[in-house]
């Protein structure tokens, strides 16, 4: 399973880095494979594995403001792994093959 999402605070201010740090060091600290880019943060691993991620990274960004919001996209897919990095290398083929 491969799980984007983006958790964002709301009512501290236009500037929310600070708090989007702290969603990511929970993703960080997970040891699930992960990618973070401008907009959303992917991980992959079983539902309960990735479920718990998001729920912590949640929590972390609710420990400092008083309102989050989550925007979750799941690919649910069993019995693919690496799926994070052969999703974008197949696309990369295909982009080189012209």
């Amino acid at each position: 399973m491969i799980v984007a999402f983006s958790v964002t605070p709301l009512g501290v201010g236009e500037d929310v880095g600070e708090y989007v740090a702290d969603a990511v060091r929970v993703v960080r600290e997970s040891g699930l494979p992960h990618r973070t880019d401008a907009m959303f943060t992917s991980l992959e691993g079983d539902w309960d594995a990735c479920m718990d991620v998001v729920r912590r990274a949640v929590a972390a960004v609710e420990a400092r403001a008083p309102r989050v919001s989550l925007v979750l996209k799941a690919d649910i897919r069993p019995g693919v792994t690496d799926g994070l990095t052969s999703k974008v290398e197949t696309v990369e083929r295909h982009l080189a093959e012209g």
